[in-house]
């Protein structure tokens, strides 16, 4: 082979390579582009789960908070009623006391 046969080679042979090494960076660059917006759909995702996560423990904390007010009324309730039941036994302790037409196995 001729010098100028070589010189020829070798430059198809430089640009076959150079093309190659273009396209596998071409190659590279657009994956980690579609990594970079399959990252972002996943980062939206996981702020829209968060959101709703935080959503949802706000509700269950005012749930809880209602329920604890509810039980404190109930309980309170409760006591009054007691007061009321132990004020009436009172009162009709006291009637049976002062009844004059009340039995005296009663007293």
């Amino acid at each position: 082979m001729d010098t100028g046969a070589v010189i020829v080679l070798v430059l198809v042979a430089v640009v076959v390579v150079a093309l190659l090494a273009l396209l596998v960076i071409r190659t590279r660059a657009r994956r980690t582009e579609q990594r970079r917006e399959e990252a972002g759909s996943h980062y939206e995702e996981a702020a829209a789960r968060q959101l709703d996560a935080d959503r949802r423990s706000a509700e269950a904390e005012e749930r809880a908070a209602r329920a604890k007010r509810e039980a404190a009324a109930a309980q309170q309730q409760a006591l009054e009623a007691e007061r009321h039941r132990s004020e009436a036994a009172e009162h009709e302790t006291r009637a049976r006391e002062l009844d004059p037409d009340a039995e005296t196995s009663e007293r």
